[in-house]
C-alpha cells in the first residue's frame, strides 16, 4: 500500500486512540479481513505490507484498518458506479442507501456497548 494516510495528524491533529478496544492483533486480524475484502473487488491485487509481512512498512496496524477500509470503501463505490445504469441510481445508492445502512451499523453497535462504553 503506498498511501497510508500519513497525512491525518496534519490535517487534524493527533486525536489519541480513543476506540483503542482492540489488541494489536486484533486490529491485525480486521486489516487483513478488509485488505481480502477489497482485493476481491479490485481488478489488480493489492500489494503486501501489513505489520510482520513481507514488506513490512513499520506503521501499526490500526492505522492499516483505515487505510484499507478507504481502500475498500472505495472499491464499493467503484463496484456502485459500474453496476448502475445511470449516475442517479450510483447517487442514491452510494449516498441514500449508503447512509441508511451506516446508521444501522451505528445503531446494532451502540445497543452492543454497555451504558459505561457509550461516549457523549
Amino acid at each position: 500500500m503506498h498511501d497510508h494516510g500519513d497525512d491525518f495528524g496534519a490535517w487534524c491533529g493527533d486525536m489519541g486512540s480513543a476506540t483503542a478496544h482492540r489488541t494489536e492483533e486484533e486490529w491485525l486480524d480486521v486489516a487483513r479481513y478488509l485488505r481480502h475484502a477489497a482485493n476481491k473487488l479490485l481488478p489488480q491485487p493489492l500489494p503486501l505490507c501489513l505489520p510482520g509481512e513481507p514488506q513490512q512498512c513499520g506503521r501499526a496496524a490500526q492505522q492499516h484498518v483505515l487505510a484499507w477500509g478507504a481502500v475498500l470503501k472505495a472499491a464499493a463505490q467503484h463496484v456502485i458506479e459500474d453496476a448502475s445504469p445511470a449516475p442517479a441510481h450510483a447517487l442514491y445508492a452510494g449516498q441514500t442507501l449508503y447512509q441508511r445502512s451506516l446508521a444501522e451499523l451505528r445503531e446494532r453497535a451502540a445497543t452492543l456497548k454497555g451504558p459505561e462504553d457509550r461516549r457523549g
